[in-house]
C-alpha cells in the first residue's frame, strides 16, 4: 500500500495548495504541518475523496482515488478528525467497537476475537475506567483517546489523523504517538497526522509534508527542518515587532526560552550581540568583553543596566 499526489491542485474552488507532489509508503509516519487556514484538513478531506481536486491525481495503492467507492476508501483508510460528531448514548466501548463493523453489517454481532481486539485497545489507550462511561461525560482528551481507539479497531492499512493530540496532555500525547509509531513499524501501517508542533516529527515522525506559501515541501524528517528554518526558530513566536533578535546559540529550549525573555523586556535592536549557552552559563559578546551570566536574572539585570 502507498499514497502518491501527483501534480495536484488542491482547495475549495480556490487553490490552497498548487502541483501538489507526495509519496509515503506503509511502515512510515508523516507529520504534515502548517499554519491555520493554509490547507491541512483540505488536504487530508482530498486524500479521503471528499472534495475533489481541482487538478492533478491522488492514488491509493496504484488506484486512482476517484476511482475507489466510499467502502473501499473506508476499508483501506480510517480517519480521525479534531471535531468529530459525538454519537448520543455511545460508550467508550461503543465507539471503538464501531470501527469493527467496516467489516461487517451492522446488525452482526462481533467476534469473540474483534471483542477482544476492542478491549486490548481500551486497555493500550488507557481507557479502562472509562470503559462503560458515555461519550458526552468524558474530557476532551479521553474523548480524543476513544476516536482514536475507533480508528485503530478499523484496521486499514492507511490511518489519517488530524490535530491527535489537541486535547490531550503530555503523557497521554507521547502515549499515543508511540502507539502509532509502534503501528507503523510492528504492524506496517502508513500514519498521516497533523499538528502545529514541529517536534513531535523529531520523535515520532520518519517524514513531514509542510505546507508555506500555497507549496507541498515534503521529505525526511531532518531535511524538511533544516531547510526551514522558521520551523525550528523561536522567531515564530515572535509578538514585539521592534525587538530585533540577537544571535543565540543554545540548545532549542533555552534558545526560546531566552528569546521570549528578551521581547518581553526589550524593544531594542539586539542583533550586534550573541548569546552562548556553554556549560551552564550564558557568555554575550559583543560588548569590549564577553559577559558572563549564569541565569535569565542575571541577563536581565545585566542588559537593563545598558537599555
Amino acid at each position: 500500500m502507498h499514497l502518491q499526489i501527483k501534480q495536484a491542485n488542491i482547495g475549495y474552488g480556490t487553490t490552497l495548495i498548487s502541483d501538489a507532489n507526495a509519496h509515503l509508503n506503509v511502515g512510515e509516519v508523516c507529520l504534515l504541518i502548517g499554519n491555520n487556514g493554509v490547507g491541512k484538513t483540505t488536504l487530508i478531506k482530498s486524500i479521503l475523496h471528499q472534495i475533489p481536486l481541482l487538478k492533478g491525481e491522488i492514488s491509493l495503492g496504484g488506484r486512482n482515488i476517484k476511482k475507489l467507492s466510499v467502502k473501499e476508501i473506508a476499508e483501506n483508510i480510517a480517519a480521525v478528525f479534531s471535531k468529530a460528531v459525538i454519537p448520543q448514548n455511545y460508550t467508550v466501548e461503543d465507539l471503538i467497537s464501531l470501527g469493527k463493523y467496516i467489516h461487517y453489517p451492522f446488525y452482526f454481532e462481533l467476534k469473540r476475537e474483534d471483542r477482544e481486539e476492542v478491549s486490548q485497545i481500551i486497555e493500550d489507550l488507557d481507557l479502562n475506567q472509562y470503559k462503560h462511561t458515555l461519550l458526552r461525560n468524558l474530557s476532551d482528551g479521553n474523548l480524543q483517546k476513544a476516536f482514536i481507539g475507533r480508528a485503530l479497531t478499523q484496521q486499514s492499512p492507511f490511518i489519517i489523523l488530524d490535530e491527535p493530540t489537541t486535547h490531550l496532555d503530555e503523557k497521554n500525547k507521547v502515549m499515543i504517538l508511540k502507539t502509532l509509531r509502534k503501528l507503523a513499524l510492528e504492524h506496517n501501517k502508513l500514519i498521516l497526522f497533523s499538528s502545529h508542533d514541529w517536534r513531535l516529527a523529531k520523535e515520532f515522525a520518519d517524514k513531514i509534508w509542510y505546507i508555506k506559501d500555497s507549496q507541498l515541501h515534503t521529505g525526511i524528517v531532518e531535511d524538511i527542518l533544516v531547510q526551514h528554518e522558521e520551523l525550528t526558530s523561536p522567531t515564530l513566536f515572535q509578538i514585539n515587532e521592534n525587538f530585533v533578535s540577537p544571535k543565540i546559540i543554545a540548545p532549542y529550549v533555552y534558545k526560546e526560552m531566552l528569546f521570549s525573555l528578551l521581547q518581553k523586556n526589550f524593544s531594542a535592536d539586539l542583533s550586534a550581540f550573541t548569546f552562548e549557552f556553554n556549560d551552564m552559563y550564558w557568555n554575550i559578546s559583543g560588548f569590549s568583553s564577553i559577559h558572563r551570566c549564569e541565569s535569565f536574572e542575571e541577563i536581565i539585570i545585566f542588559l537593563k543596566t545598558i537599555y
